[in-house]
């Protein structure tokens, strides 16, 4: 049975108070109080809306302030909505610097209502796991960095505008893609990797083509646009697309327009664009590599994903999780001084090089515990030096630090594998996109 979460609402309207009950998401048990000494003391409350003019007492000052702060000083996580029909700066302030997040005018509508409890439903069914089609995909980590972006992600709901995540590789976009297309409900998700799009076929590959369109088109093709109708595309690393090809993907964004190679006629599909890049786009624009009126329209929603060298304090939680996820079961965990260990490590590869790690730790760890000198000798052997604050380089930039333990990493695969389609397999990138990286490394190979 699905959780239901808690929502206080403190109006001394009573008619407005069931109005807004009427409201409510299902997902909410819901509570309505008219005075502030009544507030149920057992009750963990997941979210409130408070009318900043509360008034118990015909006479007294409002007491909407001091509920919000009661009910924040029992709980910070809570999600407060402030509602108040004066929207003069200093009430807007007041109700900010009581804890409230979010403000809504009165009157109220049916919609905004709705909108803005349902974003405060995503992110605590984030952080519960939760998800109408139980997915196992699962965003892991108690940090500040890793709350702020299920924030983020929840504030995304319902929302139909292009979502640029940008990160290094490995941070985890392709799941941050997803969890954005899970929280809507069930709808198509189609990914493509961009760097995998022949640029001669990319009208086709994105738009469809009909038959007999251009020489081996024997069938009718449905374009990735299409079969996103009503649901997410998921462009991965958009930043290798050509910029012939930037123009057509930004008038598609602009119109929501498709004409299948060979057709007469346009149609209308209604596809939210997500777009990942490993490289800041802002960069390549001053490049001339990326078009700048592209880059607009697809960061109108930006997520920025941290590295996980800056947020060591989920280490333990998703290396946890790693080794729970292995089949069969092995019964292993780690000791503390094997996540200090971990840790340290400065994880060029972030999310996806924990995910190896521990994968190769739990069959190579002799005993149940894994130890601080098992996860020492394997990061040694796997990288060829283990990483720490005493062996820092620190007059390089950081560019120029991942640049180098990238070229490292890559080498020493190359050098461990039979062949270039088992060093792909094991960096877990595209082909094309290894013999570019060999390629800007200048990385003899073969």
């Amino acid at each position: 049975m699905t959780e239901l979460f808690n929502l206080l609402i403190a109006e001394d309207d009573q008619i407005l108070a069931s109005s807004i009950k009427l409201m409510v998401p299902a997902g909410f048990k819901v509570y309505i109080t008219n005075d502030p000494n009544k507030i149920p003391d057992h009750v963990f409350f997941h979210a409130a809306m408070v009318d900043m003019h509360l008034i118990a007492k015909v006479g007294e000052r409002p007491d909407g302030p001091d509920v919000i702060a009661a009910v924040i000083k029992k709980n910070p996580q809570t999600e407060i909505i402030s509602m108040s029909g004066d929207l003069n700066r200093e009430n807007m302030e007041l109700a900010i610097k009581a804890g409230a997040q979010r403000f809504l005018s009165k009157p109220l509508y049916a919609e905004e209502v709705t909108l803005g409890l349902e974003k405060i439903l995503a992110y605590w069914q984030l952080r519960q796991f939760e998800f109408s089609n139980k997915s196992n995909i699962q965003l892991i980590g108690k940090s500040e960095s890793t709350e702020i972006l299920r924030k983020k992600i929840a504030n995304l709901r319902q929302e139909k505008a292009a979502v640029l995540i940008e990160g290094e590789t490995g941070t985890g976009k392709e799941v941050v893609a997803r969890i954005l297309n899970q929280q809507e409900g069930k709808r198509p998700f189609v990914t493509i990797n961009c760097t995998a799009i022949n640029e001669n076929l990319f009208e086709s590959e994105f738009f469809g083509h009909i038959k007999g369109a251009f020489t081996g088109a024997d069938t009718n093709k449905l374009g990735l646009a299409e079969a996103a109708h009503g649901g997410d595309l998921f462009l991965d690393e958009i930043e290798a697309l050509p910029l012939s090809q930037q123009a057509k993907l930004l008038r598609f964004l602009e119109s929501g327009e498709i004409r299948k190679v060979g057709a007469k006629e346009s149609i209308i599909v209604q596809t939210r664009i997500i777009a990942a890049s490993n490289q800041p786009l802002n960069q390549l624009i001053t490049e001339k590599k990326f078009r700048e009126d592209l880059y607009f329209r697809l960061s109108s929603q930006k997520i920025e994903m941290s590295p996980l060298r800056n947020r060591t304090d989920d280490i333990s939680d998703i290396a946890k999780f790693f080794i729970d996820q292995e089949k069969p079961r092995r019964n292993k965990s780690f000791d503390t001084d094997a996540i200090q260990a971990l840790k340290k490590y400065s994880w060029p590869g972030n999310v996806r090089e924990l995910k190896r790690v521990c994968e190769q730790l739990v069959l190579t760890s002799p005993l149940p515990m894994i130890r601080k000198d098992d996860v020492e000798r394997f990061l040694q052997n796997s990288s060829g030096e283990i990483l720490s604050s005493e062996n820092l380089d620190l007059n390089i930039s950081l560019d120029d630090f991942m640049g180098i333990q990238e070229k490292k990493m890559i080498e020493f695969v190359l050098k461990n594998t039979p062949d270039i389609d088992s060093a792909v397999l094991k960096l877990k990138v595209s082909k094309s996109n290894l013999y570019k990286k060999i390629k800007d490394h200048g990385i003899i190979y073969g």
